[in-house]
């Protein structure tokens, strides 16, 4: 069963972009991370948007890299470098073990509990669900690392990379060859 797109309404601006496709998560990652050090935005800088996203605005079609790098409907995400996604994961590890251990400190809390005791509180409480926070994390990974496989399996990973004029074309461009982006090349709009 085929689905219509939702109808939306894109606005382009007439700013060229420079193109890619990355057969990896780390060539792409080195380019983006030279692109960032070369002066590039964060906001300059863009990836193709997950399934969901693709079936709003373009339908159930089978896309692949090639057919959507030049289309000006293909959705948009920021790229996450690992970086961002451990500490993503500390966070909802160690949110989960502080949540467990306060709930359990505040059960021990009364005139006669020792140090000995809230100590063990803490680890007692906060071990569970540590356990459940570790658990959540690595599901989130698991997602992050499927969107670029899924993509990789889709002809590879499509990057966007805005520019403001033949210095910063000339730049983009450089920067994504010589980080093994094939097709790379620039386009005169941008979503």
């Amino acid at each position: 069963m085929t689905t219509d797109p939702k109808p939306h309404h894109s606005t382009y601006i007439n700013l060229p972009e420079a193109v890619g496709v990355f057969d990896s998560f780390e060539t792409l990652q080195a380019a983006i991370y030279d692109l960032r050090m070369s002066g590039f935005s964060r906001y300059d800088i863009s990836l193709l948007g997950s399934k969901e996203a693709m079936t709003e605005k373009l339908g159930s079609a089978f896309w692949q890299a090639a057919e959507l790098e030049d289309n000006p409907d293909a959705p948009r995400a920021a790229f996450i470098s690992e970086e961002a996604m451990g500490e993503l994961e500390g966070a909802i590890a160690g949110g989960f073990f502080f949540l467990g251990s306060v709930i359990a400190m505040a059960a021990m809390l009364t005139p006669v509990s020792t140090l000995a005791a809230s100590i063990a509180a803490i680890a007692i409480g906060g071990g569970p669900t540590a356990v459940i926070g570790a658990l959540l994390a690595r599901r989130v990974d698991k997602h992050h690392k499927d969107y670029y496989a899924d993509q990789i399996r889709q002809g590879g990973i499509l990057l966007w990379v805005r520019t403001v004029d033949k210095e910063k074309e000339d730049l983009a461009v450089k920067i994504l060859k010589g980080h093994s982006g094939r097709d790379v090349h620039v386009h005169g709009w941008s979503e």
